[in-house]
């Protein structure tokens, strides 16, 4: 498996529950919490991803 390079997302502010976003391939993103990192890895589109951001608004 190749390295990801994991990114805070803006939205998790100055906060210590963050999500951190890296983008697998062009089509995939990965999302996971940063206090449990290796436990939950979430798999979606960037379209999906963005869909729900809006929708979360």
């Amino acid at each position: 498996m190749r390295h990801l390079t994991w990114q805070k997302s803006t939205y998790s502010g100055d906060s210590s529950n963050c999500v951190h976003v890296a983008a697998a391939s062009s089509s995939t993103v990965l999302l996971r919490e940063s206090d449990e990192p290796e436990d939950r890895v979430l798999t979606t589109t960037p379209a999906a991803l963005r869909q729900l951001i809006r929708s979360l608004k």
